[in-house]
């Protein structure tokens, strides 16, 4: 995956489009995943370490389809339920209500799944207070738990997170979790960043650590884990 960062400075969308025309815009290069070859098998818990910029959100957007890969090919048999930034598939205008039906729209589910569910989503987020405040008024861990709520409530093929498990109240955190080991028994495949090493040991089997792009480690989790702990040091 390769990102064009300008080299230069651009006050306007007029300059912009001007420097576009006579092609004075330069830029450098930046390879921000590169050379990854990763097979994920169903029901697999991967663990996903790296330090900051290390690429591991950017592996989870292209495997997620928000971003196209620059080179190569990517293949995913199944149904995503991604969850990668806070707020993602979320209108902060609209209530939490709103947003049920708004996601749940954006992961494919009918409005009349959304319906059934719709109690289920709003006991398991613990917002019954605040299902009819716009999202705008609610705070990150809200957010956090509404998103959760949505994407778990029909276990996907695949379900992607991306340091979600971070925000909340513990709580919350112990709650989530065992929700996903619920959905692992059933036979969900997880992808899962985290910069907690013993949440990544709980849930996970495997894991591999990016660095400046490249896969540097692939395999057991414990194994991993242990080279990761030695990495950041």
């Amino acid at each position: 995956m390769c990102f064009n960062l300008s080299k230069e400075k651009v006050d306007s969308l007029k300059e912009y489009f001007i420097k576009l025309v006579k092609k004075e815009l330069h830029y450098n290069e930046f390879w921000a995943l590169k050379d990854i070859n990763l097979t994920v098998k169903k029901g697999q818990r991967l663990g996903v370490l790296g330090l900051n910029g290390a690429g591991k959100s950017t592996l989870l957007k292209v495997i997620s389809g928000v971003f196209r890969p620059t080179e190569g090919t990517l293949k995913v048999n199944g149904v995503i339920a991604p969850m990668i930034e806070l707020g993602a598939g979320f209108d902060m205008q609209y209530t939490g209500a709103e947003n049920i039906y708004l996601y749940g729209a954006v992961l494919g589910h009918s409005r009349k799944l959304m319906e059934e569910k719709f109690d289920e989503i709003v006991e398991f987020s613990e917002l019954k207070e605040f299902i009819d405040v716009p999202l705008k008024n609610y705070s990150s861990g809200m957010k956090v738990r509404l998103g959760f709520a949505i994407a778990t409530i029909v276990n996907p093929d695949v379900l992607i997170l991306d340091e979600v498990l971070s925000v909340g109240d513990a709580k919350f955190k112990k709650k989530s979790e065992k929700k996903i080991l619920s959905m692992i028994e059933g036979g969900t495949t997880v992808l899962f960043v985290s910069h907690n090493a013993e949440q990544i040991r709980r849930i996970c089997d495997t894991a591999i650590i990016l660095e400046h792009g490249r896969l540097i480690a692939d395999g057991p989790v414990d194994e991993v884990l242990d080279i990761y702990k030695k990495l950041s040091e």
